[in-house]
């Protein structure tokens, strides 16, 4: 006997106690019409657009799901929530960052709110050392690619990184003052001995994880059409294309995902996440994220093969690619439209690409021909010395990063109950993270500071109806 429709919506939004909070609502639960925009400037996502303005915004199937797709998407979800480090005989680590996706990414969205982790959200911090033939530099001899701060009983972590943060006060045009948190890293109680000398490290935040299909279908044709690498323009702006390594096919590729479009496809991120966040190895990534130095951690690791099997690599990746984008609100709002003129004028749009048509997409129709409204090019631009991570990553330099999408932030306090944007989560409002923007940045920044207060009010209006 078949499963009905509600009793496969159960089933969808069905969890552990442990993984309760952040499971998806069922994706067939009915949107009143009144909650529905009259203009398609609300349609962030297409026809895949999700009408839902709750703290469960982040985590709805996409809008026009098939049925049939269901369970597909409940078997990535019980994945993506599952607890890796108790699951069969414990899989994950011995070295890792957290135990399950869930754990860093808050129902589908950026790192856990502050009052359930302490005073500041985790931060993944990256790591590298400069070498003469590679640009983008070597792993870390000792530690690799990212610091572990989690292990075993007989396995040590590798290192806890400390956050502080100095004051940067500033004024803009009309007097009125703001003041910046300027972060500073340190990395203490080492497990496994000094870090390597010229160490590079790169503290990132979890970023959201909704309309990820969306942006794998869009064309690499039209992502490379905005590329303007010598500025030919004169506009001061250089976007220009991360190109990574396949792991699948050995050949180098277009960069889409990760904070510095450092990963190709999204099943690679999602492999890459396994394997550095949760220690957990797969056809793509096969090696241990222990490195030679670490002997308790290849111990532990020594006779297994990889612990996930493709199956589940796809499954969990097919889970992320089927989550919708929240809609716009308040689009027909005369402040909002005030605020979208403003961050046209500002230039805002040479990075934040305002729209993009996906492809075929043959596996899910549903991600196919749709017009989106992501607010990224997914192209690197230099952001100048005080964003600067100095770590570079693929072709990206050490002052780059990808154009992050906008959409969905305006519902990020909803979601998170907090507000951390920028790679490392150092911008507590929309302002703030306007003004640390340098670099190809720096004219939208100082087009924002001369706004009086309605204006940069009217624009940040706007941002919060993304």
């Amino acid at each position: 006997m078949k499963a009905s429709w509600w009793m496969t919506a159960l089933l969808l939004t069905a969890g552990t106690p442990r993984q309760e909070e952040a499971a998806s609502p069922a994706p067939d639960a009915p949107v009143p019409e009144a909650a529905r925009a009259p203009d398609d400037e609300a349609l962030a996502g297409g026809g895949t657009t999700v009408f839902d303005a709750s703290h469960n915004a982040y985590g709805r199937a996409l809008g026009n799901l098939a049925r049939s797709r269901w369970f597909q998407m409940r078997e990535g979800k019980v994945l993506f929530m599952r607890d890796w480090a108790a699951h069969e005989a414990g899989l994950a680590g011995p070295l890792t960052n957290a135990t399950g996706c869930g754990s860093c990414h808050f129902k589908d969205g950026r790192g856990r709110p502050l009052p359930d982790v302490g005073p500041e959200a985790p931060l993944l911090v990256r790591l590298s050392v400069p070498a003469k033939d590679s640009p983008a530099g070597r792993h870390e001899p000792v530690y690799g690619v990212q610091l572990n701060d989690r292990g075993t009983q007989d396995v040590p972590a590798e290192g806890t990184l400390l956050t502080t943060y100095a004051d940067v006060k500033g004024t803009y045009a009309d007097g009125t003052p703001y003041t910046l948190r300027k972060p500073r890293h340190r990395i203490t109680r080492l497990g496994y001995g000094k870090l390597a000398p010229g160490v590079m490290l790169s503290p990132r935040i979890p970023s959201q994880l909704f309309g990820l299909g969306l942006l794998a279908a869009i064309p690499d044709e039209a992502i490379l059409a905005l590329a303007d690498a010598d500025d030919r323009d004169g506009d001061g702006i250089s976007g220009r294309p991360n190109r990574v390594v396949n792991a699948d096919s050995g050949k180098a590729e277009l960069g889409r995902f990760g904070w510095k479009a450092n990963q190709p496809t999204l099943e690679q991120q999602v492999a890459s996440a396994f394997s550095e966040d949760l220690g957990l190895t797969s056809p793509l990534y096969p090696e241990s994220n222990c490195t030679a130095k670490q002997k308790g951690c290849l111990t532990r690791v020594a006779a297994k093969g990889p612990a996930l099997s493709r199956h589940v690599l796809e499954r969990t990746t097919l889970y992320l690619r089927l989550i919708g984008v929240p809609a716009r609100r308040d689009v027909l709002d005369p402040t909002v439209v005030k605020g979208q003129v403003l961050f046209q004028q500002a230039g805002c749009p040479a990075c934040h690409q305002r729209e993009f048509t996906t492809g075929t997409v043959e596996d899910v129709p549903e991600l196919s021909n749709q017009r989106i409204r992501p607010y990224t090019d997914l192209l690197l631009h230099d952001m100048g010395p005080e964003l600067a991570d100095g770590r570079p990553d693929g072709e990206a330099s050490g002052a780059e990063w990808r154009t992050p999408p906008l959409w969905g932030l305006g519902l990020l306090e909803t979601v998170n109950r907090q507000v951390r944007m920028l790679h490392d989560g150092r911008a507590r409002s929309f302002e703030e993270a306007i003004l640390w923007h340098g670099g190809e940045g720096t004219r939208a920044r100082e087009r924002f500071k001369a706004l009086g207060k309605a204006e940069r009010e009217a624009l940040v209006a706007f941002l919060r109806s993304l």
